[in-house]
């Protein structure tokens, strides 16, 4: 469970302003009653009108005006990787599992033309000398995958899609500010065949009902495009320098791979609007201050919701050993190295049981 997630769920409940305890709906009423202190608070109400807007139908609207690109994929029936090759191939494999294209089913499709592209900084020579770097700094690597040297040939250029989305938004949110004060308690203990009175200070926490807008404009929410390779790894790829990116030009793509998006705008776009989600809760919190924050309830209306579909270069190398695919990212702008890593079982019995046998020395002529 990722900590925004967790963070809406211990905010659900309502604290009670007067003693902080859980507070619950009374039917029929405008009233949360607290189940401790009996105490009635009143349910604020948002000023903002609500409104529903089918942004399903504004993102399908935005796609058909987009300008469409005409080409020709393939698809790995082994991961299902979806590719642009150049018309002249004549053989080639997936970059993403080594598995042998079946170019008869290359077919020629339309797609909305990306908009711009960050082009390849990184040659495959000196991606291949980041990879090798990050290979010789794993702990508990088998030998034969530390000779990198052997991988190298494997690396494929590919130009992976993703969706940009900017939005301007205005919130409206019910929220509580928590307070923190001490009060004293009186407490028994023993102190020999004595009972004695003692006091220490205890930390409460006063609720106060807060409410409010707030309004963020975003600008260029990342959203991969792909399913293919493990989104952790695309992910930790970042940051991409997106002040370097190209118009788009078919030129920037020869001698590489470009992978088809996978995920529609629409798909993509619900991503983005979790995005804004947590940025908008935290900016939230960050309004009503104080030293705890619980939201509540948010009502967000989007506006000039825009896209672009960019492509971004890395470097891939498929690895098959003992029968598992391992699969490796190069950041073709960075040269940041993601990806699956081999365990070699030997290495990490050997160290173990040479950690146990120092331990035993140590305990040995330490007596």
């Amino acid at each position: 469970m990722n900590d925004y997630v967790e963070q809406k769920r211990k905010v659900s409940s309502f604290a009670c302003t007067n003693c902080g305890a859980d507070s619950e709906y009374k039917p029929g009423t405008t009233q949360l009653k607290c189940r401790h202190c009996g105490s009635t608070n009143e349910i604020p109400r948002l000023e903002a009108k609500l409104e529903e807007l089918d942004f399903k139908s504004q993102l399908t609207e935005l796609a058909g005006q987009a300008t469409q690109l005409q080409a020709s994929t393939v698809k790995c029936e082994n991961c299902g990787a979806t590719s642009t090759l150049e018309p002249n191939i004549q053989s080639a494999a997936c970059p993403y599992c080594a598995t042998p294209l079946v170019l008869q089913s290359m077919h020629t499709e339309n797609l909305i033309r990306p908009k711009a592209l960050i082009p390849f900084k990184l040659n495959k020579h000196e991606a291949g000398e980041q990879f090798t770097r990050w290979v010789k700094k794993l702990w508990f690597a088998p030998n034969d995958f530390k000779s990198a040297q052997l991988l190298l040939e494997k690396l494929k250029g590919i130009y992976l899609p993703f969706w940009t989305y900017d939005s301007r938004t205005q919130s409206s949110y019910i929220g509580q500010r928590g307070t923190y004060y001490n009060t004293t308690r009186t407490y028994t203990d023993t102190e020999g065949d004595k009972t004695v009175t003692r006091t220490k200070d205890v930390q409460q926490i006063r609720w106060q009902t807060v409410s409010g807008n707030i309004a963020k404009s975003f600008d260029d929410i990342l959203i991969p495009a792909s399913h293919t390779l493990p989104e952790k790894y695309v992910r930790a790829l970042e940051p991409w320098d997106l002040a370097h990116l190209q118009p788009f030009a078919e030129s920037f793509l020869s001698g590489f791979i470009t992978e088809k998006y996978q995920r529609s705008l629409q798909e993509g776009f619900e991503a983005a609007k979790t995005v804004m989600d947590g940025e908008i809760r935290l900016a939230i919190q960050k309004e009503i201050g104080g030293d705890e924050q619980r939201v509540h309830h948010v009502d967000t209306h989007l506006a000039d919701i825009t896209f672009k579909h960019i492509l971004l270069p890395v470097y891939v190398c498929a690895y098959t050993f003992k029968e598992k695919l391992y699969q490796f990212i190069v950041n073709a702008q960075t040269g940041e190295v993601q990806g699956e890593r081999p365990w070699s079982l030997i290495k990490i019995s050997l160290a173990a049981f040479t950690a146990a046998l120092t331990i035993g020395v140590i305990i040995y002529f330490g007596k």
